[in-house]
C-alpha cells in the first residue's frame, strides 16, 4: 500500500531552516520550563514517598480527605481526583513513607471514614524510600545514556563502517562516566557533559551519520520531557520507558531515511548535488514513514483513552514521541548529516 505517489517531490532540505528553527523554538521552551520547575515533576519513583488511591462510593469533598489525612499526620498530602468525574477516587501523595504498607492503609482508611463519615476503598498503595528513588533517578539517566551510545557505535559501523573507531570512543565514554558517577558527581550534570563531549568528538572523527542520529534523539527526549515538564505531568519509571521505547521508533525511522540516502548519494559527481539527492531520499521513503507513524499512533490513542489511568502517562509520552521523532527523522536528522557533510 503507498500513501503517497511515487515522484512527489516535496521540498524538505530547502526548508530546513524553518524545521530548525521551529525545533531550537520547543528545544528552548522546554529548557526553559525544566528551569522554571526545577526539573521534570517526578513522581514518588524518583523522590521517594507514598501513593494511595482511594475510592469512595459517593461523592466527597477534598477538604474532608485532607481532614482525615491530617489526623494520621499527613498534613502535607496532595489530593486531586483520579479517573472518570463520577468515579468518586482520588489519589494522595505524600513524603512520608515510614509506615508499613499495611498499617497505612488501614490508618487511612480509618481516618477517611471517621472525617467523610464513608469507608473508602484502598485500592493501591506504593511506598518508594528517597535513597532508592535517588538511585532510581540516576539508573533512569545512565540507562538513557548508554542506549545513545551504544546506537551511536551502530550507525557509525553500518553506515561508515567505523566500528573500531566509534567503540573505543563510546568505550572510554563510558568508562570515564561509570568511574565519576562513584565519586558522586551529580548524574544529570555528568550525563550532559558526556553527551556534549561524545558531539564533540564525533565532529572531529567525521561520524556525521552518528552525529545526525544522537541529536535527532536527544531533540526527541529533550521536547517530550519538557512537554511533559510544561504540563506539569508525574516523570515516573513507565516514562522512562517510554522515552526509551520512543529512542527506538525515533531511530528505527532515521534509518530508513540514511539507508536511501547512502544508496542515492553514491552517484553523486558534486557537492552541489547532495541536496537534491538527500531531498530525493525523504520523499522515496515518505509514504513509508507516514503509514507507521499512522499506524503506531492508531493503537497509542486506543491506550491513551481506553488503557486506563495508570497507563496514561506512558501512553501519551509514546504519542508525543512519535509526532515528535517523525518530524525529526525529516527536519532534523538528515539535514544535519548534510550540514556536517558539507562543512568537512
Amino acid at each position: 500500500m503507498e500513501f503517497i505517489k511515487p515522484g512527489i517531490n516535496i521540498d524538505f532540505i530547502g526548508r530546513r531552516k524553518i524545521g530548525f528553527a521551529l525545533s531550537l523554538t520547543l528545544i528552548v521552551v522546554s529548557i526553559v520550563s525544566l528551569i522554571i520547575h526545577h526539573g521534570p515533576n517526578y513522581g514518588i519513583d524518583f523522590v521517594g514517598g507514598t501513593l494511595i488511591q482511594v475510592k469512595f462510593s459517593k461523592p466527597v469533598k477534598v477538604g474532608k480527605i485532607r481532614d482525615g489525612l491530617n489526623n494520621v499526620g499527613f498534613k502535607d498530602a496532595s489530593v486531586q481526583d483520579f479517573g472518570q468525574t463520577n468515579g468518586h477516587e482520588f489519589l494522595i501523595r505524600t513524603d512520608n513513607s515510614a509506615m508499613s504498607s499495611q498499617g497505612l492503609a488501614r490508618s487511612v482508611k480509618e481516618a477517611l471514614k471517621a472525617s467523610t463519615g464513608i469507608a473508602p476503598e484502598i485500592r493501591r498503595v506504593e511506598m518508594v524510600g528517597p535513597k532508592v528513588g535517588k538511585d532510581l533517578r540516576g539508573k533512569a539517566l545512565l540507562a538513557i545514556f548508554y542506549s545513545l551510545l551504544f546506537i551511536t557505535i551502530y550507525i557509525s559501523g553500518r553506515f561508515e563502517l567505523k566500528w573500531m573507531l566509534s567503540g573505543v570512543t563510546a568505550g572510554s565514554l563510558m568508562i570515564a562516566v561509570y568511574f565519576l558517577s562513584v565519586f558522586n558527581v551529580s548524574m544529570a550534570i555528568l550525563t550532559f557533559c558526556a553527551l556534549v563531549i561524545t558531539l564533540v568528538l564525533f565532529w572531529f572523527l567525521q561520524l556525521k551519520y552518528a552525529m545526525g542520529a544522537i541529536l535527532a534523539l536527544i531533540h526527541d527526549v529533550l521536547i517530550t520531557v519538557g512537554i511533559f515538564s510544561i504540563l506539569n505531568l508525574d516523570f515516573s519509571l513507565e516514562v522512562i520507558a517510554a522515552l526509551l521505547t520512543i529512542i527506538g521508533y525515533s531511530l528505527n525511522d532515521t534509518i530508513i531515511v540514511f539507508d536511501r540516502i547512502r544508496e542515492n548519494i553514491k552517484g553523486a559527481k558534486s557537492n552541489a548535488d547532495m541536496p537534491a539527492l538527500f531531498n530525493k531520499s525523504i520523499n522515496d521513503t515518505l509514504s513509508r514513514t507516514i503509514l507507521t507513524s499512522f499506524t503506531t499512533l492508531v493503537v497509542l490513542f486506543a491506550l491513551y483513552f481506553l488503557g486506563g489511568e495508570i497507563i496514561h502517562n506512558f501512553a501519551f509520552a509514546m504519542i508525543i514521541g512519535v509526532f515528535v521523532g517523525t518530524y525529526s527523522s525529516i527536519f532534523v536528522a538528515s539535514p544535519l548529516v548534510l550540514a556536517v557533510n558539507k562543512r568537512h
